[in-house]
């Protein structure tokens, strides 16, 4: 009996997908094991059990749960679903690639890859620059694009999945109108003035 391969939501394709970023290659899980590949981004895993395990998450479903923020949203993971298919629909229609594609692309490119931390004794407190993990700049690039999109969609007549579409496509661009490309480049600009 033949395979069938899995796409998710029965219309995109894994196959051709492909991290360009070797840095984060293994931190988003996309295509390198079976087990990556699902029809729903929907798998009811324990990703919090263990650290660096939500590396392992497919991360359509880590998308998925990122839009599942502020009280009044918490646990409708469904609705989430829902909002992320709409979302692939319309990037699919204004690029005409695969959408999967096009938010790890969205992904890399909302990444930082420098930014700053407190460091201080005995109550001197100064801010010095360091590298970002691989792990908390896909972590960081998810919540940036989610939170871009969520802000625009509110009190506005455009929807939430139109509004993430718009904001996985500019990032995927590297438009300076992405929310996380924005708050990427301040991000790195501060930590270059802490040097």
């Amino acid at each position: 009996m033949a395979q069938v391969e899995v796409k998710l939501f029965n219309k995109w394709s894994y196959d051709d997908v492909t991290v360009p970023d070797i840095s984060l290659q293994d931190y988003i899980a996309i295509k390198e094991k079976e087990k990556f590949r699902q029809l729903l981004p929907h798998t009811a895993g324990k990703y919090h059990a263990r650290q660096f395990r939500k590396a392992t998450c497919p991360v359509v479903e880590r998308m998925v749960n990122s839009l599942m923020m502020y009280g009044r949203n918490s646990g409708k993971k469904l609705k989430a679903v829902r909002i992320v298919k709409h979302a692939f629909e319309i990037v699919h229609l204004s690029t005409g690639q695969n959408p999967i594609q096009v938010l790890v692309e969205a992904i890399v490119n909302g990444a930082p890859r420098e930014d700053s931390t407190r460091v201080g004794s005995a109550g001197t407190v100064r801010r010095q620059a360091v590298d970002v993990s691989p792990l908390r700049r896909v972590n960081q690039a998810i919540y940036l694009i989610c939170t871009g999109a969520r802000e625009s969609a509110f009190r506005n007549i455009k929807s939430i999945a139109e509004c993430l579409a718009d904001e996985i496509v500019n990032a995927s661009k590297n438009s300076g109108t992405s929310y996380a490309i924005k708050k990427k480049d301040e991000i790195e600009r501060i930590a270059r003035g802490n040097r």
